[in-house]
């Protein structure tokens, strides 16, 4: 059994079309939007990886289920990779914060 890595582009255009429910040109509006970048093959030819797969089935989720349209979805998308980037910002400075608690204890139990 072939195993792919999450990032690794494999999936033709028609294949992700099938996997996620939509129609190939629709793929290909996605793309010219920006909202998502295949990438391609010696020949040309798209390829998606399972990120990318993972990533327009949430997009299709937003269009149909809550009715966002592709403006909207662009937002969403900044907004998401913003708290990705807080959320990150968050745990370093936690582990800044440890190391110096961890300095300070050490002070002061030396200290006595």
């Amino acid at each position: 059994m072939m195993h792919f890595d999450y990032d690794e582009p494999c999936y033709a255009i028609s294949v992700t079309a099938r996997f996620i429910g939509v129609h190939v040109q629709t793929l290909r509006y996605y793309e010219r939007a920006g909202l998502v970048r295949p990438k391609r093959s010696n020949g040309n030819t798209r390829l998606y990886s399972r990120k990318d797969v993972d990533r327009l089935l949430q997009i299709k989720q937003w269009i149909e289920d809550l009715g966002v349209n592709l403006a909207g979805v662009e937002i969403i998308e900044r907004l998401n990779e913003r708290v990705f980037e807080l959320e990150n910002q968050v745990q370093d400075l936690i582990k800044e914060l440890i190391i110096l608690r961890d300095k300070n204890n050490k002070s002061l139990n030396s200290g006595r």
